[in-house]
């Protein structure tokens, strides 16, 4: 998985989206600071994150979203970007 540099764009983009975490921390999950950001982010903080990730790489943090951060509707137009036309359920906790 690709990892996030910490650009001065980006920088600020962790700061509004992962206030509760240093900077340097978040962009060491990948997935998760994508999830954070495009659901999130304002329209700069999500064109930051694109600016580092393709839509492949896009297509591969969606295929292991953590659960309980998207919203459907965020889920749903991240998915439809990436050209999935048949978006898949969203990822749930499970308390097993």
């Amino acid at each position: 998985m690709k990892e996030i540099s910490l650009t001065s764009e980006m920088r600020k983009a962790v700061q509004r989206c992962v206030w509760f975490e240093a900077p340097e921390e978040a962009v060491k999950d990948t997935p998760r600071l994508a999830a954070y950001i495009l659901t999130h982010g304002m329209p700069e903080d999500t064109q930051a994150l694109r600016k580092q990730l393709s839509d492949e790489d896009l297509k591969q943090v969606l295929d292991v979203a953590p659960a309980g951060i998207y919203d459907a509707r965020s889920w749903a137009y991240w998915n439809l970007v990436i050209g999935r036309y048949d978006t898949p359920p969203i990822p749930t906790r499970s308390f097993d």
